[in-house]
């Protein structure tokens, strides 16, 4: 049985609103000035982005990194994104590898005109340590299934309500996490209790000036968990 529900995204970015404008293009959201780095709103509020204002700069890969779909990479190229892998160097895979305008690493694919809609965030994909612990702990707190390749140690979340986006991974990488996650997703709980209760650890109630606690996975990625109806 679920105990949270997904409610959407946030990316740190630095103090204009590059990083933000970027982001709407890419994902065919609109952009909402708000004096700092913005926001992103689609048709459905599961499809918003916070864009968070933090003072420290990308030091490491990205932990957490979108997969996008897209007509082109070069429309990406041309909106502010750098190149880093591209496909061609590695034929077998789907995707090239981007750099956004702070140096976040994404995965575009190309698709054909009709596969494309005008939201265009296509995956969620976490790195870990321990890919089989941190899927199967957020397809319980989520209330998903739970898919595998076994084989190569890739987990993925399936029929998770109310996700705006196609796939939800963990995939294995050899390094720890070391700083604090870059991107961050948030949920909606009736109460955080819920969650220290099935493993997160609470790294910060709610503040006086805001309504959402700060907690951690079995692994360390840091989301933000709002009480429904507070």
């Amino acid at each position: 049985m679920a105990i949270a529900r997904y409610k959407d995204l946030c990316i740190d970015s630095g103090p204009d609103e590059t990083l933000g404008r970027f982001w709407a293009a890419a994902l065919g959201l609109q952009f909402r000035a708000d004096g700092e780095a913005g926001a992103l709103e689609g048709t459905d509020p599961s499809q918003g982005v916070w864009m968070n204002v933090v003072p420290e700069r990308k030091t490491v890969k990205h932990r957490v990194h979108l997969d996008v779909h897209c007509a082109s990479v070069d429309e990406l190229v041309e909106r502010g994104a750098s190149v880093l892998e591209p496909q061609a160097e590695h034929p077998e895979r789907g995707w090239s590898v981007l750099a956004d305008p702070e140096g976040g690493e994404f995965c575009a694919f190309v698709r054909e005109p009709a596969e494309l809609s005008d939201y265009r965030l296509y995956e969620l994909v976490v790195d870990c340590a321990r890919p089989r612990v941190v899927a199967s702990w957020w397809a319980d707190v989520l209330g998903a299934d739970l898919g595998a390749r076994v084989d190569q140690d890739w987990y993925w979340l399936e029929n998770i309500l109310g996700v705006p986006f196609e796939g939800w991974t963990f995939s294995p990488v050899p390094e720890p996490k070391t700083v604090k996650n870059r991107i961050h997703w948030d949920v909606l709980v009736d109460s955080v209790d819920d969650l220290t209760a099935a493993g997160a650890t609470l790294l910060r109630g709610p503040a006086e000036d805001d309504a959402w606690s700060i907690l951690a996975d079995p692994e360390g990625n840091e989301f933000c968990a709002f009480v429904s109806g507070a």
